[in-house]
């Protein structure tokens, strides 16, 4: 059986961060042909169990966000 960290070692921790993660964004697909996309894990999250969890043939997709790149080469000047 495995043991699991006990709160009061000094190994255990509950969160790694507490910056906003903004790095995925969430698709649920209901049925395969109707989604919602979600930017904030929390939304999803009470969404899904609130209203989504009771429907058949329900999944989240997990999506990379694209973040613009501001040392874009295009425009004007160089």
């Amino acid at each position: 059986m495995t043991q699991l960290i006990s709160p009061e070692d000094p190994q255990y921790f509950e969160q790694s961060s507490y910056e906003p993660y903004d790095r995925h964004h969430y698709k649920v697909v209901i049925d395969g042909n109707r989604s919602l996309v979600f930017e904030d894990y929390d939304q999803m999250r009470s969404a899904w169990f609130e209203h989504l969890r009771n429907w058949e043939n329900c999944i989240v997709e997990v999506i990379d966000a694209k973040k613009e790149s501001r040392s874009s080469t295009k425009g004007f000047g160089n």
